[in-house]
């Protein structure tokens, strides 16, 4: 987690919200999104914030938004493909206010689930500075991918939805996907698609979206033996009541489960867990002056 928790902020919550604001559906150009990211930092709602995420091919887009800042102080994760990983530490590190915190790594097609960890420990040299997850493929690769990372310091990414309907995976393919990163040992952030706090279907594109506190209360129910049915009934609850009691009930150490998600904006998040009474209001009072 990159953030603590505050007296206001319970420890589920705390960092969970990584800052995915320049990618779709948020769009935010670069400029814009480091300084509504700083401002977030700066919030009462701060510690529900975790790292800037930007693909690699944007780094250098960060040299000036961040000149007035101090050395070391903006965490960021940077997207890449697996054969680009060095060159996009070395691109970070460049700026002297950006500290690598992360790295999301998608893995070509046609690249073996057996060949990556040799890969990211090649380029890598045990770099401990670094949260590294890599993005498992929704194909038959995904069991063999998740035992090579067992045992591994890299963590594992699930794709959770985009820009279109199919690359949401349905209730049955995400529980699935939790019993094997908890069978495997491995723990993972979630990448798209959780725009709101609970399960849904998006008024305007009619795709089926699932809810970070859906996928939260059952990443606790994998760890405490469930079985897949009953992920796939806890991923489809709409019921908010319910659903946030169940978060309520939570141990933290869920957390060393389910780290993160990226989201494109942090307000619609917090403001929905604050409904949900899951966060004082005065937790997030500044967010409409932050994100406006």
């Amino acid at each position: 987690m990159s953030a603590p928790p505050t007296p206001e902020i319970p420890p589920v919550l705390a960092g969970l919200f990584d800052d995915a604001a320049v990618f779709p559906p948020g769009n935010l150009p670069v400029e814009e999104a480091v300084r509504a990211h700083v401002a977030h930092t700066r919030g009462a709602h701060a510690g529900l914030v975790g790292t800037f995420v930007l693909a690699a091919k944007d780094v250098d887009r960060l040299a000036e938004p961040t000149a007035d800042l101090p050395e070391g102080s903006f965490a960021l994760s940077v997207t890449v493909d697996l054969p680009g990983l060095a060159d996009a530490l070395a691109a970070a590190r460049r700026i002297p206010a950006v500290r690598p915190a992360g790295l999301e790594v998608a893995v070509p097609d046609g690249v073996a689930a057996e060949a990556v960890v040799p890969a990211l420990d090649e380029a890598l040299d045990d770099d401990s500075g670094l949260t590294v997850y890599v993005e498992v493929p929704r194909d038959d690769r995904r069991a063999a991918l998740l035992a090579a990372l067992a045992g591994t310091p890299y963590l594992a990414k699930f794709r959770t939805g985009g820009v279109r309907a199919d690359l949401y995976p349905d209730e049955r393919e995400l529980a699935a996907a939790l019993l094997a990163a908890v069978r495997a040992g491995v723990a993972f952030k979630a990448t798209a698609g959780l725009h709101h706090a609970l399960r849904n279907t998006d008024p305007e594109t009619g795709f089926e979206q699932h809810g970070f506190l859906n996928l939260l209360v059952a990443a606790d129910a994998a760890l405490r033996g469930a079985e897949e049915a009953e992920l796939v009934r806890l991923l489809a609850d709409r019921d908010g009541d319910r659903v946030s009691g169940r978060v309520r009930a939570l141990s933290p150490r869920v957390r060393d489960l389910f780290r993160s998600f990226g989201t494109c904006s942090v307000a619609e998040p917090a403001v929905e867990s604050a409904a949900l009474g899951l966060l004082p209001a005065a937790t997030v009072a500044d967010l409409t002056e932050v994100s406006a």
